[in-house]
């Protein structure tokens, strides 16, 4: 064998032990990461599973605590009727967030068009029906003009809905002039406002008309948003806007609508306040941008924008109630809801943070 031979000869050697450890090596790589790598990846690309087994698991804690009266059917039914305005409110923040924005004046909008809809037929003696076509029409207003600041103005989202937020709920009390319509006045001479308070009963279980409000809502918009263009234009914006211009997407006109679309779900959760409540006040449901962010963050929605499910924010929804209603039947103070609450929240941004890192 000449010298140029063996070279060769060892050269290819070198070659072949090189490819084999690269190939051991990238081997063991795989088999060391490749179940939570799995994991990861699937939490990514289904945002719901989390929080629907952080729901699973605390409503067999509770089961377990309280015992068989946590899952009685009116018990059941009832965490529903305590959720479905932050429930229909989230869906509204849900598709905010989604374009990487977020809206502080959701539950000031949803207070002004219910002041609306009562003093319109109250003050001015105009029928229920066009009053409540008035609200609806003054939420879409709202969501209007926050779309146009963000989209055409250029401003940031929180910046502007802090803004309006203040703005929405001025306008509120000079309007109404702090004044509450009582239960009574509506149910003798508009019962349409106290549509979504009607009850029905299966068995033990009892259903408001808003319930089935926003389990309607969120199926129609988990439709929109999974099987539509606009939705997955939503999608596209919340991760990255610059790319989805350059593919032809008008990110403009789709936030203002984002936003529109909002303050018209607001003002239908103002309508079904009225109902949950009975009266029409000024003072309630002003922190509902508060609880409505919580549903959809613990929902595992991304505050970054693109990534999260309109069910993950139901799920969030009903969580908070979970622990709010199973609280309550331990007899904890509501301090200690809060504390539970506030951790779920951490933990939720912190696995949103892990869950991320799969896209990169």
């Amino acid at each position: 064998m000449t010298e140029t031979e063996r070279t060769t000869h060892q050269k290819q050697e070198f070659e072949s032990v090189l490819t084999q450890s690269s190939a051991d090596v990238a081997s063991f790589d795989s088999n060391e990461k490749s179940t939570l790598e799995r994991i990861r990846h699937y939490l990514h690309s289904s945002p719901a599973a989390v929080p629907l087994i952080v729901l699973v698991l605390s409503l067999a804690a509770f089961a377990a605590i309280v015992g068989g009266r946590f899952f009685t059917p009116f018990a059941l039914t009832l965490i529903l009727q305590q959720v479905a305005i932050v429930g229909i409110v989230g869906a509204a923040q849900t598709l905010v967030i989604l374009t990487a924005g977020i809206d502080l004046s959701v539950g000031a909008i949803m207070v002004l068009t219910s002041v609306v809809m009562g003093q319109f037929t109250f003050r001015y003696g105009l029928p229920v029906e066009v009053a409540v076509a008035c609200g609806l029409a003054l939420g879409a207003l709202c969501g209007f003009v926050n779309g146009v600041l963000v989209a055409h103005i250029k401003l940031p989202p929180f910046i502007v809905t802090l803004g309006t937020w203040q703005i929405f709920l001025a306008a509120t009390y000079i309007y109404s002039a702090n004044e509450t319509i009582r239960a009574q006045e509506i149910e003798q001479q508009a019962p349409l406002l106290q549509f979504f308070g009607q009850k029905l009963s299966f068995g033990g279980a009892t259903f408001t008309y808003g319930v089935f409000a926003m389990i309607v809502l969120i199926a129609i918009l988990w439709y929109v948003l999974n099987y539509t263009a606009w939705g997955r234009h939503l999608y596209a914006i919340g991760d990255d806007p610059e790319a989805a211009q350059l593919s032809g997407v008008r990110t403009k006109r789709v936030l203002v609508s984002v936003y529109v679309l909002a303050g018209l779900i607001c003002a239908l959760a103002g309508w079904a306040q009225i109902g949950r409540n009975g009266s029409v006040s000024p003072q309630v449901g002003q922190f509902a941008n508060i609880e409505s962010i919580t549903a959809v963050v613990i929902g595992g929605m991304s505050l970054f924008g693109g990534r999260g499910s309109i069910m993950g924010m139901l799920f969030g929804a009903l969580i908070v109630g979970v622990f709010s209603f199973g609280m309550r039947m331990i007899g904890t103070d509501v301090q200690w809801t809060y504390l539970i609450i506030g951790l779920l929240i951490i933990s939720a941004v912190a696995i949103d943070q892990w869950i991320r890192k799969a896209a990169s």
